[in-house]
């Protein structure tokens, strides 16, 4: 027999009780910062110290913890217009390829990128256990702990050098799996030019 709903009640309340905490912690304000235009400030309950992040020319975030006052909040963001203004332009100056998505032949894009990953495992020593080929906003490719890897479909839209050497990064952490000065020697033995290479990537945006 099913047990009664009944008894289940004084959980859901707690529950819901702790649901509407969490809603009522989450407030965000828009304030304006001098030179910059439009930020958002956010009560955040991760955050430790406030933070500020820029994601796309017209998103800054303020994140702020659950004891420090929305005013100190912006009094901190006015402190950093010029650091704000600087991440804005970098964005400005990046090739969206996001215009371009609507124009991809995905099927030849999947293809072509699969291809890719499997010649240049070959041909380094590489292997990995499946690889999946979508759009994304925020990375162009990962490798989980399991080194399955995840390539951003908007790579095909790269220069050939740029592309091979986002598949051979993920690649890389099928050895090591962090980004530490070990990572970047590894990498070196396997891509020309690392430093120039990840600098011109980040000419471009997937967002």
């Amino acid at each position: 027999m099913l047990p009664s709903l009944q008894g289940f009640h004084p959980l859901l309340c707690i529950l819901q009780r702790k649901k509407m905490k969490i809603l009522r912690v989450k407030i965000d304000l828009k304030v304006e910062i001098e030179g910059v235009g439009h930020a958002v400030i956010e009560r955040s309950l991760r955050a430790k110290n406030i933070s500020i992040s820029v994601k796309f020319p017209d998103q800054v975030r303020i994140a702020v913890p659950l004891d420090v006052s929305f005013e100190k909040a912006e009094q901190f963001a006015q402190t950093k217009a010029s650091w704000i203004k600087k991440n804005i332009d970098k964005f400005s100056s990046q090739v969206n390829l996001s215009q371009h998505l609507d124009s991809i032949d995905t099927d030849y894009a999947k293809s072509y990128l699969v291809g890719r990953l499997k010649h240049l495992a070959n041909k380094h020593g590489f292997s990995y256990n499946s690889v999946s080929v979508r759009s994304q906003k925020t990375r162009w490719g990962s490798c989980s702990f399991n080194n399955n890897i995840s390539l951003n479909i908007k790579l095909i839209c790269l220069p050939k050098d740029l592309s091979d050497y986002v598949i051979l990064h993920e690649l890389a952490h099928t050895k090591i799996k962090n980004h530490s000065p070990s990572f970047w020697s590894f990498l070196n033995q396997h891509v020309l030019d690392v430093k120039k290479k990840d600098k011109a990537l980040k000419g471009y945006s997937c967002a």
